[in-house]
């Protein structure tokens, strides 16, 4: 069987990680998340101090970004693939609120974007991966095989969002998460360089009141059918 590339863009906590990992792992694909991939970046620009309040040093950024490597490693007791940011496991540390109120300005910047481009492209030389992002079917891939845009209500995305950040120990509000989510949006869908749009000839996947069983059961009809 010939593998293809699956490329699912959708807005941030639309559950984008969640189908993509499991229709992978249902498929015998690869996993790749490319948000993890700039939340990396954004967490290195936080570890490195380029970071001044809201201001990001785009010339020490610009200098940096060619030694910033990351890299997926199958996590043995998850079953999952872990971010790696330079060799060390950074897949807790970039889902905390510090790096999702910084990550979408880090995103916008045209020479990130280009080399993360470079690395996602080069991880789908082999096909029989699943990527999720906002620009994987328009940008990264759009000879992809199969694209899927998933969207849901700005309300139910936070939610979403709050119960996982509560379930990791973080002390936040729902409004907190909401307005977060709809800033990302805006930046996201507005910045010149990929921007998060539906690709002409995805499958709009609204999952704003599907269970998690019934959106993997589209998921998979959706790929059974394509190949």
């Amino acid at each position: 069987m010939n593998k293809i590339v699956i490329a699912i863009d959708g807005h941030s906590s639309c559950g984008k990680s969640t189908m993509a990992k499991e229709l992978a792992k249902q498929i015998g694909y690869t996993y790749i998340d490319s948000g993890a991939m700039y939340r990396a970046v954004t967490l290195f620009c936080l570890q490195n101090k380029l970071f001044s309040g809201d201001t990001l040093d785009l010339e020490r950024l610009k200098k940096e970004i060619q030694s910033i490597r990351i890299t997926f490693v199958k996590n043995p007791e998850t079953g999952q693939s872990d971010t790696y940011l330079n060799g060390k496991n950074v897949e807790r540390e970039i889902r905390g609120m510090g790096v999702a109120n910084k990550v979408s300005p880090v995103a916008a910047v045209g020479f990130v974007r280009e080399e993360m481009v470079k690395q996602q492209q080069a991880m789908g030389l082999e096909k029989g991966i699943v990527m999720d992002g906002r620009d994987i079917g328009t940008v990264v891939f759009p000879n992809a095989e199969l694209k899927i845009f998933v969207t849901a209500s700005p309300e139910i995305r936070a939610q979403r969002r709050l119960e996982e950040l509560i379930a990791k120990g973080e002390n936040t509000s729902f409004e907190d998460v909401l307005h977060n989510l709809t800033t990302r949006d805006h930046i996201d869908s507005t910045r010149k360089d990929g921007p998060l749009k539906q690709a002409e000839d995805a499958v709009v996947l609204d999952n704003s009141d599907l269970t998690i069983t019934e959106q993997n059961q589209q998921l998979l009809a959706l790929f059974s059918e394509k190949i």
